[in-house]
This record gives C-alpha cells, sequence and structure tokens, in this order.
C-alpha cells in the first residue's frame, strides 16, 4: 500500500475523525494517525462519559425525592460508585469502537503512533509512549505501522489538555483532573473545585447531588464566567439551594496536601485568606493545546497565545497545514471542532459557496443541574459594542410544562437590535435548555427577526413554549406572564 495520501489528519478527537470522513466522502485519499485512543478526549474523557456520569446523577437525585412526583420507594437509595463509573466507561469503549467502525466504513486508513511534522506534506509516525483508555474498543484491522508518510494536505486536530498552575499541579491522588474525577475509587466526602467554567460546575453538580460536600473557588466575578451574568447568578442561587459553597472573586494561592485531604489557601475577595480543607480537590482552571514536539517551529507554523493561528477555514501561515477544533484556539467545544472539520476539508476540495467560521453562532452548553445554554452576544457585551437592544424574559415558573415536569427554575432570555429586529443573543438556564438552544441558533443562522418567531407556532405544552414567549416579552407582548 502506498504512503502517499490526498489528506492525513493528526488526532481523532470530533474534529479529526470528522474532517476524516468528510474527507473521504469527497472522494479524497484519506489517512488518520492516532497514538491513544479513537474518539478524542470527547468520547473517551469529555462530552459522552461526563454526560453519563451526569444522568446517573439525576436518577439518583429523582429517586431521593419521589414525594415530589407522588412516588413511594421503601428503604434507602444510594449510588453505587463503582456501577456508575462502569457504566460511564462502558459508554465511552462504545463511542470508541464506534468512531473504529466509520473509520472502516469509511475506507479512512488509521496510523497508530506519534504523528511529526517534518516538512510540508510529510510526517513520521513513531511509535507511541502512551497507554491507551481502558476499557480500550479493539482496533479495526486496517492500522497501519509507523513509517513516513505524505500528504499534500495535512490537518493538525491533537486537541489539548487540562492546564495546570504553577505550585497547584494535579496529583492523580488529592489534586484530580478531569481524568480521575471521572473514575473514583472512593466517592470523597468533601471536595474543592478550582475553577467554575463549564468542566468545574458539571463535575461541582454530580458530587454534589450524590451527597458529597462540595464548595467551588472562581476567580472572576460570576460562575461560568463567559455567560450572561443574569441567568449565572440565576444557576448560583440554585447551585447554592442545593448546598454547594461558592466563593466568588477569590483564587487558591497555595496547597498543602495531608495523608488524605488537601488544604487550599484561599484568597477572599476582600484580600484576606481562608483556609479549605476537603477529601480531594478538582483543578479545573482551564486547556491549553497540544502544540509541542509536533514539528510546528521547525516548519515556521504560527502560534498565538499558545493555539495554530488559523483563518476562517483552518488554513496556517504554512501551505498544506491547517489546524482544527481545541489546538486551533476557543471555543473549546467538540461541535465547533466538528464544524471547523467541514469547513477545512470543503475548502480544501474546492467545493464553492464554504462559508468560514461564524463564532458568534456557536451555542455553548454546561450540563449542571440546572443547565445553562447559550448562543451569541450577552446583555454586557450587546451593550459594550453600543448596540441599541432589547431584552426579553421568561421564567420557567409561567411554563405548565415546566410545571408538571417538577422543574420550574429556570428562565429563557433574548436580546435583540432595536432598530433591525435582529437577535443578537440567547441565554438559557434550566431543564433541558441544552436541548432548547438549538432553536435559537438555528434562527441565528437564518437571520430570522423577532417578527418571524413570534408568528412561529410552538407547540403546547412544552419547554420550548418559553423561547416563544421571551421573544414576546422583548416587545412587550408577552403572553403567559
Amino acid at each position: 500500500m502506498s504512503n502517499a495520501y490526498d489528506v492525513i489528519v493528526i488526532g481523532s478527537g470530533p474534529g479529526g475523525y470528522i474532517a476524516a470522513i468528510r474527507a473521504a466522502q469527497l472522494g479524497l485519499k484519506t489517512a488518520i494517525v492516532e497514538r491513544e485512543h479513537l474518539a478524542g478526549i470527547c468520547s473517551n474523557w469529555g462530552c459522552i462519559p461526563t454526560k453519563a456520569l451526569l444522568r446517573s446523577a439525576e436518577i439518583f437525585h429523582y429517586a431521593k425525592h419521589p414525594g415530589d412526583y407522588g412516588i413511594k420507594i421503601e428503604g434507602s437509595v444510594t449510588p453505587d460508585l463503582k456501577a456508575i463509573v462502569a457504566r460511564s466507561r462502558g459508554i465511552a469503549s462504545r463511542m470508541n469502537g464506534g468512531v473504529g467502525f466509520l473509520m472502516k466504513k469509511n475506507k479512512v486508513d488509521i496510523i497508530w503512533g506519534e504523528a511529526k511534522l517534518t516538512k510540508p506534506g510529510e510526517i513520521v509516525v513513531s511509535k507511541t509512549s502512551k497507554t491507551p483508555v481502558e476499557p480500550q474498543a479493539p482496533l479495526p484491522k486496517n492500522v497501519l505501522p509507523e513509517g513516513t508518510y505524505t500528504a499534500k494536505h495535512i490537518i493538525v486536530a491533537t486537541g489539548a489538555r487540562p492546564r495546570a498552575l504553577p505550585g497547584i499541579e494535579p496529583d492523580g491522588k488529592l489534586i484530580w483532573t478531569y481524568f480521575e474525577a471521572m473514575k473514583p475509587e472512593a466517592m470523597p466526602k468533601s471536595l474543592l473545585v478550582m475553577g467554575s467554567g463549564a468542566i468545574g460546575i458539571e463535575f461541582a453538580s454530580f458530587y454534589r447531588t450524590l451527597g458529597v460536600d462540595v464548595t467551588v473557588v472562581e476567580v472572576m466575578k460570576t460562575v461560568m464566567p463567559v455567560e450572561d451574568a443574569e441567568i449565572s447568578a440565576l444557576a448560583k442561587k440554585q447551585f447554592e439551594k442545593q448546598g454547594m459553597k461558592i466563593h466568588l472573586e477569590a483564587k487558591v494561592t497555595k496547597v498543602e496536601k495531608g495523608a488524605n485531604s488537601v488544604t487550599a489557601h484561599v484568597e477572599m475577595k476582600d484580600g484576606k485568606v481562608e483556609k479549605i480543607t476537603a477529601d480531594r480537590m478538582i483543578s479545573a482552571v482551564g486547556v491549553q493545546a497540544n502544540i509541542e514536539n509536533i514539528g510546528l517551529e521547525a516548519l515556521g507554523v504560527k502560534t498565538d497565545r499558545g493555539f495554530i493561528a488559523i483563518d476562517g477555514y483552518g488554513k496556517t501561515n504554512v501551505p498544506g497545514i491547517y489546524a482544527i477544533g481545541d489546538v486551533a484556539g476557543p471555543p473549546m467545544l467538540a461541535h465547533k471542532a466538528e464544524h471547523e472539520a467541514v469547513i477545512c476539508v470543503e475548502k480544501i476540495a474546492g467545493l464553492p459557496n464554504v462559508h468560514p467560521m461564524d463564532k458568534l453562532k456557536i451555542p455553548g452548553c454546561t450540563y449542571c443541574h440546572p443547565q445553562v445554554a447559550s448562543v451569541g452576544l450577552t446583555e454586557a457585551k450587546a451593550k459594550e459594542q453600543g448596540r441599541d437592544i432589547r431584552v426579553g424574559r421568561f421564567p420557567f415558573v409561567a411554563n405548565g410544562k415546566a410545571i408538571a415536569l417538577g422543574e420550574d427554575q429556570g428562565m429563557v432570555k433574548t436580546i435583540f437590535d432595536k432598530k433591525t429586529g435582529e437577535l443578537l443573543g440567547a441565554h438559557l438556564v434550566g431543564a433541558e435548555v441544552t436541548e432548547l438552544i438549538q432553536g435559537f441558533v438555528v434562527a441565528m443562522n437564518l437571520e430570522t427577526t423577532e417578527e418571524e418567531l413570534m408568528h412561529t407556532i410552538f407547540p403546547h405544552p412544552t419547554i420550548s413554549e418559553t423561547l416563544k414567549e421571551s421573544v414576546l416579552d422583548a416587545y412587550g407582548r408577552a403572553l403567559n406572564a
């Protein structure tokens, strides 16, 4: 078999494997290089298995409150940590195997090892030092060995890894990253979470729901700092109602490790230092791109603040070399990586009317309880841009379906340009809002105005009716509040 390809993709995460599939669909001879596990962090350690954990926590929550739904459960309800983790890892293995099947189905060759760019159009793949994730689905039979491979187009999709703060580096025992947090050997009685972005707050929500004493330390003014401040405040209120302790505008300055606990020195907003001791600590202070040791410097590939610099189509400054996904910069989201992959490959293939990535139309979802989802500008950002805006709000407490579900704590917030009626942003907190947000994403992509949204018929009874009511409220026409 020839070692020459049209496209080689380095990394098989959601960006990488989608790029490989789309390239193969377009008739390009394609190979993908992987050093550790097919499907990347998302399917093995991120998006999918974390949702499995959160689903288990959700079921436990309902089982602990059966009376709210007119149900009696005799005896105690307890979480089986070993079974919860096993279910999550089994789902990861299933996803892992699914990507292997897709590679075979689309006739994409898999090269197993660590890739390094040696010159434009060439990579050298050496034996990997990484230990495959467990459980690891069996590798497909179309796996090629180490060696030198060439391609007209090379797409770097190497992803990212947890960022560590100096002096507070995770050790895998007392200070965890999301890797250890996903498969604990025993349930801690107390947990300190450093950082309240999506990763931090999801794990805080998971452990708190299962009964762990959880404290969150966040350096910014709000939890989930990228979200609209009003939505963040509502979410924080619900987290605290659940028993979570949250310190904002605070930072961990020092950590002392005990035999089976960790004590964090936390500098509070007023400058005072408080010592917080917990069984375990999760470091969730962001991620950093995997740009080291892949030959970028030698080829002169430009980077910007630790990420590979690209244009709207994934092109780097070096012809024939591209980058997509987390390694190419924020937002660090699987669906952003997937869309970037399609854009990049279709541009390579010369398809007409390929649109560059518009980051304002990328939705963000956090699967805590309550869920948070958003797209577009926050109210603060819209005002910073000097926009004259209309803001609509509609609470879940006024929605019949939310009340019937026992999930009446939430809100939908919409932001419109007062002059044109353009939907600038939408921000949601509450049950299943990660499923609802796509309605607004579609609307923004179609350049829908408030008038068209108002004339859209939403089914009743559904939580989705809150979307329309929020639009109506922005124009003083809300019907149910």
